[in-house]
């Protein structure tokens, strides 16, 4: 199995930064992309950032210039830096991993079990 752990939310005012770290745990033979996704209070789970195996990145619209992905590898870890946080991007924080168990196993996605990001106004 594999398990995704996040950590790095809390509260912060307006303006203010954290930085979210994901690390992932058990037998992982292949990592596609690793991503991050936020669902806010009586909204839908949405995307925000992805890193694919190249180092390439995507970003929602309403994060690009704020938020930077980052992967090591080494450590099966993503991190996304979130500067200049604004009320709107309160919502809990799911990171996830899009990985495969084996030679032959098919990707798969993994989530994690979120972590709380409060910006105060």
């Amino acid at each position: 199995q594999v398990q995704l752990v996040e950590s790095g939310g809390g509260l912060v005012q307006a303006g203010g930064c954290l930085r979210l770290s994901c690390a992932a745990s058990g037998s992982i033979f292949s990592i596609n992309t690793m991503g991050w996704y936020r669902q806010g209070p009586g909204k839908q789970r949405e995307f925000v950032a992805r890193i694919n195996y190249d180092g390439g990145t995507n970003y929602a619209v309403s994060v690009q210039g704020r938020f930077t992905i980052s992967r090591d590898n080494a450590k099966n870890t993503v991190h996304l830096q979130m500067n200049s946080l604004k009320p709107e991007d309160t919502a809990v924080y799911y990171c996830n991993f899009n990985c495969k168990r084996g030679m032959w196993s098919p990707y798969e996605d993994y989530w994690g079990q979120g972590t709380q990001v409060t910006v105060s106004s």
